[in-house]
């Protein structure tokens, strides 16, 4: 809040925070909430089910519709947009935000390098969160298959 008691201006307009969001967890969270925290109006992008596995090599657990209706109900997203287009670039025509957020874990790497460079490209910014290491979907996913094939091979 400012002096007068009016919101505290934040750095950017429309911000834009894409992911997969399966098996929604912490680290999802966090970067919902600290992107809301630099934007007026937070988009979140989920990823289509054929974009993940494009990306992951694997469809994702939680079916689209539904991880859409769960980061739509998270508080600090103001709108869900289905990504369905592996380029950001084509993504931002369709959104037009200020800011794309990203776990650091793309910092420095191949893909980050491009999205910047391509960012920088049409005045976007790349804004990156610390990436929460003791909890990702992939490592959910990991253990609930590890749970599962005892029960598998019980069933044969």
């Amino acid at each position: 809040m400012s002096d007068l008691g009016a919101p505290a201006h934040r750095p950017y307009r429309v911000g834009y925070a894409p992911g997969a969001y399966d098996l929604f967890h912490i680290g999802h969270l966090n970067i919902l909430r600290h992107a809301r925290s630099q934007c007026d109006y937070l988009v979140a992008g989920v990823v289509s089910d054929e974009m993940a596995e494009l990306a992951k090599g694997r469809r994702p657990m939680i079916p689209l519709v539904e991880r859409l209706e769960i980061v739509r109900s998270v508080r600090y997203v103001d709108a869900a947009f289905v990504e369905t287009v592996p380029d950001k670039v084509e993504t931002w025509k369709q959104v037009r935000f200020d800011v794309i957020f990203k776990g650091d874990d793309w910092r420095g790497t191949p893909k980050g390098d491009k999205l910047e460079k391509d960012f920088a490209a049409v005045g976007v910014d790349v804004v990156y969160f610390p990436y929460t290491v003791h909890t990702s979907s992939t490592q959910l996913r990991r253990a609930l298959d590890a749970l599962s094939e005892p029960l598998s091979a019980e069933r044969r």
